[in-house]
């Protein structure tokens, strides 16, 4: 059996039938989305917008110790004023969420607030001045909340407001109190630090006060001029040795008695002596002059009893021996004096090795010697011994000081090291407070700043109003919503009774039904008790139309907006409309 199309009169039929189902379910789904609408309680929202204006002074003369960005501060204020204490403050003093404490914790009613609270950051695009390229930056921000009353809303969002600000100036002048605070006690400490360093590097100079690096050529200049001292010592030592020696050759001349002094024992006694020691230097010890001359010592010491003349012949070899390296510095090896003094001084040694020990026999002889002359020459004698000794004692201070000159420089590298590094760090440490003494004024100069409200601060550009409409519920988006809604709700409880519906309700559907054409279509005849009801049936209907237009309109201008202020209005945007 072919299927047959359905035609546009077979859905106008299938409405006829279905009118009434159609148009209660759109009524009923319609009035519910009214009712949503206009019992849907509104919800107003009040905003102010706040400026972050940057600071009076340049930051080139004054720089602040805030150096975060704005977008980076607002969220660290925003956890601050959010915070339970302060939502829950603003919650008792404003008498808000008052149903909902009936249902809700606390922690749920402090969550819903932070829902209803907005915050939207305004940024432009700007040339960063340190790098100079384009960025975003914060310049504003906006606070926004939403409720139920109006008037709560306005003074929720004032509070909110005075919170930001307060927080802000809080938080800039915590910043910058902390900044000076810690700088000042960087500063205590590096200057203490400085004071124990240079007590260190005090002690450490009286420790090593002649071994100080600077101290290294002052060391060399006085270590040169003792040597130089002890040269001249040396000269001035063997200028009074030979002296000595030509006093005590012209000493060894002079009788030591005023009167005859040839038959003077002692007198003889030294003749004799002096006499040995130049035959000596001539001659060999076999030699007859040396022999007569030794026995005639022998006996005078014994008539005298000064046996002993080690201690004279000592003094006459040291003699000798200035005297041969006076020469020895004047010839060369091979001369002649030189030969000849190297002989007497070697004989002269060997007298002295055959000396035996030296006897304690008193002398009877007065040892009192009464020639001017002599005693002369032995007090000059003496005086040059007294010289040479006190020379001697200063070259002996020079070596001395020769030593610890050296004691000094050797001691130098180790001391330079270790003074280096001292002053080093004291060095760094006076550098590194003088930085920290510089950053703290420029913090001190700041917390000023900050104190006189010439920084970076909120500037309320639009203060929060009393909002006149709400936000929400957007009324006629819903009723206009549940209007197309209910045509639809209606449309398809029609498609789907008729879809599953079998009766026969039309010639078609007998065709459909026996397969076969009817001859004839007589149609349904009313009588008149039926066209009565029929009337009175749309009459009904008509009647409840317009009650629910009439509620409806009532509504709209007792729960939503009068109307003529409503009528008003599109009239404006129908001008608006024609003009453009």
């Amino acid at each position: 059996m072919e299927e047959q199309t359905l035609d546009f009169s077979d859905y106008l039929d299938a409405f006829k039938r279905r009118r009434t189902s159609i148009l209660v379910i759109a009524v009923a789904v319609f009035l519910m989305g009214a009712l949503a609408a206009l019992l849907w309680p509104a919800t107003y929202k009040s905003s102010a917008t706040i400026l972050i204006k940057e600071q009076d002074i340049p930051p080139e003369l004054v720089q602040s110790t805030v150096t975060s960005f704005a977008s980076q501060r607002i969220q660290g204020i925003s956890q601050r004023v959010m915070a339970r204490p302060n939502l829950l403050e603003i919650i008792d003093k404003y008498k808000l969420y008052q149903d909902e404490k009936e249902r809700l914790t606390t922690e749920e009613i402090v969550d819903e607030m932070r829902d209803n609270i907005g915050l939207d950051l305004i940024d432009a695009d700007v040339v960063d001045p340190r790098t100079g390229r384009p960025m975003a930056a914060t310049i504003a921000f906006q606070l926004s909340f939403s409720g139920e009353n109006p008037n709560q809303v306005q003074k929720v969002t004032n509070e909110l407001m005075s919170l930001y600000l307060k927080e802000n100036l809080k938080e800039r002048s915590e910043k910058a109190n902390e900044t000076y605070v810690f700088l000042k006690d960087e500063s205590e400490r590096l200057e203490n630090e400085i004071v124990d360093l240079q007590a260190k590097l005090a002690t450490f100079k009286e420790q090593h006060v002649n071994s100080l690096p600077e101290l290294q050529q002052l060391n060399l200049n006085l270590m040169d001029r003792s040597e130089r001292e002890m040269s001249d010592v040396d000269n001035q030592i063997r200028a009074q040795e030979q002296t000595k020696i030509y006093l005590q050759s012209q000493l060894a001349q002079i009788k030591p008695y005023g009167a005859d002094a040839s038959l003077d024992p002692k007198t003889r006694l030294q003749a004799l002596r002096t006499d040995y020691l130049r035959l000596l230097a001539r001659y060999s010890a076999d030699h007859p002059d040396v022999i007569r001359t030794k026995r005639e010592i022998e006996g005078l010491e014994k008539e005298t009893g000064q046996v002993d003349s080690s201690a004279e012949q000592l003094k006459q070899i040291e003699a000798l021996k200035g005297e041969l390296a006076t020469l020895r510095k004047k010839y060369s090896p091979k001369h002649p004096d030189v030969v000849k003094l190297e002989r007497q001084l070697k004989a002269l040694e060997q007298s002295v090795d055959n000396i035996p020990a030296p006897s304690k026999l008193a002398s009877s002889a007065s040892d009192n010697p009464d020639n001017p002359a002599y005693i002369q020459i032995h007090t000059q004698i003496e005086a040059a011994d007294t010289e040479i000794r006190s020379l001697q004692t200063k070259k002996a201070g020079l070596q001395k000081k020769l030593g610890d000159y050296e004691q000094r420089l050797t001691e130098t590298p180790q001391v330079e090291r270790e003074y280096t590094t001292l002053q080093r760090n004291l060095e760094d440490t006076v550098h590194e407070y003088q930085d920290i003494r510089t950053k703290l004024t420029s913090a001190e100069i700041a917390q000023e700043l900050e104190k006189d409200s010439k920084g970076e601060r909120f500037e309320i550009v639009e203060p929060p109003i009393l909002p006149e409409e709400p936000v929400s519920p957007n009324r006629p988006a819903i009723l206009f919503l549940s209007f197309v809604l209910a045509l639809g709700c209606g449309i398809g409880y029609a498609a789907l009774g008729e879809s599953m519906d079998d009766a026969v309700h039309s010639s078609k559907s007998i065709a459909m039904a026996v397969g076969t054409t009817p001859l004839a279509v007589i149609p349904y005849m009313e009588n008149d008790r039926e066209i009565r009801q029929r009337k009175r049936r749309i009459a009904t209907k008509a009647t409840a139309a317009a009650a629910v237009i009439v509620l409806a309109v009532a509504a709209v201008h007792f729960l939503w907006q009068p109307l003529d202020v409503l009528w008003y209005k599109a009239l404006r945007k129908a001008d608006v409309v024609i003009n453009t």
